[in-house]
């Protein structure tokens, strides 16, 4: 059975958090770190892993992401999340 994981990744350079969700943790680390080319991700490397969380069904990893991603979901990780 395939699990999901909502990871919460730092940049080293700057204050940058990046958000996401994926079924293959160091595939999409990878990703983000050399293997893109273009993106969002690739201005701000390199970038480290500060949070994992681990869902059974995509649906629910995919609804934490959006959370975290609201206004509440941005206070929670100021409170949850030590990105130094």
């Amino acid at each position: 059975m395939e699990e999901y994981v909502v990871y919460i990744l730092a940049s080293s350079k700057t204050e940058k958090l990046y958000k996401g969700h994926t079924s293959n943790l160091i595939e999409r680390f990878k990703s983000h770190n050399a293997l893109s080319e273009k993106g969002w991700t690739i201005r701000y490397r390199p970038w480290r892993v500060v949070f994992v969380r681990f869902f059974k069904t995509k649906k629910e990893a995919m609804c934490f992401e959006k959370y975290l991603k609201t206004g509440v979901g941005r206070e929670w990780i100021a409170k949850n999340v030590h990105s130094e």
